[in-house]
């Protein structure tokens, strides 16, 4: 009998970001921010120190360090990966066991669903309302009745933009028995992070990255802060030397940069509340049918034809993310947050290219 692929990954097909040459890349919600030229030395400085023979410090232990001083958490409660995808992928391979049930929201990050589906796991997908919006006490009903125990979701929500409060996030960690899996892969931008509340209680984990407001999206870097029982696990079941060298310094020296890294988000923040107020503006047009509040980098409208105005902007060589009937559109820098506003605008008033 010839070999062949197991039902799970079947159909399965490659994640295809958008490629080519555009002049405006507003649709993978990086940071526009470019690294300032002394950090570019240091990473120049300490390419002469790296043993590139030898294998990465096992721990991460210098960059995770810096980043428990940065965020102001405890270093023994932090873990390093491959980005958060390789956490990710071992959260659901490892952590639910043969019995154990995973629930994630309808409108959230693609990737949980995707590795449920890699690792056949017992999956729950729980509805938001038709605001977009979380209703705790919903949630907390059907994480009992179902039988859930991992919930994991985004905080603030990708793609949504939409976030829960510090004491929402908690009722669901202190009313259910599930372990609750934050992904604050966006809360540079907002001001209800959780992370130094984990350690007091045992079933609540940060996710955190490097690739959104520290602007490394090219390191692939990753951390887990959890509770003491569960990064023990978690350093057990990861792979020994996860995190290149290469990653490990240059995160390093960006994460200890703490005045440049508050700065960037700030600009970065400002520059997403301008654009938000422009899109707003664009309501006037029939085809804009809503533009949701944002606590994030990015603005996350609904919008009629949103393939037609994806299609017309990327003619206009300008690269937004498309998620029919929606479009999220990254703040880039101020000049292409205008490009971007008059560039939809003529679109949006039937203006040939």
């Amino acid at each position: 009998m010839k070999y062949d692929l197991p039902q799970n990954i079947k159909d399965l097909t490659a994640y295809e970001p958008i490629t080519g040459n555009f002049k405006i890349r507003l649709d993978a919600n990086e940071s526009y921010v470019p690294l300032e030229s002394l950090q570019l030395q240091a990473f120049a400085d300490a390419l002469q120190e790296i043993e590139f023979n030898r294998y990465p410090d096992s721990g991460a232990n210098r960059l995770c360090e810096a980043f428990a001083t940065y965020y102001g958490v405890n270093r023994d409660l932090v873990t390093a990966f491959n980005g958060s995808d390789e956490l990710l992928s071992i959260l659901i391979s490892a952590f639910l066991g043969k019995n154990g049930k995973l629930a994630v929201f309808e409108q959230d990050f693609s990737m949980y669903r995707l590795y449920a589906q890699i690792y056949c796991a017992d999956l729950e997908v729980l509805p938001k309302e038709d605001d977009l919006s979380i209703s705790v006490d919903r949630t907390i009903g059907l994480l009992r009745e179902k039988g859930v125990t991992m919930l994991l979701f985004s905080n603030p929500c990708n793609p949504t933009s939409l976030g829960l409060s510090q004491q929402d996030v908690l009722r669901l960690v202190t009313e259910t028995e599930a372990l609750i899996i934050v992904d604050e892969a966006y809360m540079d931008f907002w001001d209800q992070s959780l992370l130094k509340s984990v350690g007091k209680y045992d079933n609540l984990m940060i996710l955190s990255t490097c690739s959104k407001a520290v602007g490394l999206a090219s390191l692939r870097l990753g951390f887990a802060v959890a509770p003491a029982k569960i990064t023990q696990a978690l350093r057990a079941v990861k792979s020994p030397y996860n995190v290149n060298t290469l990653s490990q310094v240059f995160g390093q020296l960006v994460l200890e940069s703490a005045e440049y890294l508050k700065e960037a988000a700030a600009e970065i923040i400002e520059n997403r509340k301008w654009l938000q107020a422009q899109l707003q503006e664009l309501l006037a047009y029939d085809e804009i049918e809503d533009v949701y509040p944002s606590c994030t980098n990015f603005v996350f409208l609904k919008v009629k034809g949103s393939k037609q105005i994806y299609q017309a902007l990327l003619e206009r060589s300008i690269a937004v993310r498309e998620m029919s009937p929606y479009l999220r559109i990254t703040a880039g820098s101020g000049h292409e947050n205008r490009a971007l506003i008059r560039e939809l605008t003529d679109i949006l008033k039937g203006e040939a290219k």
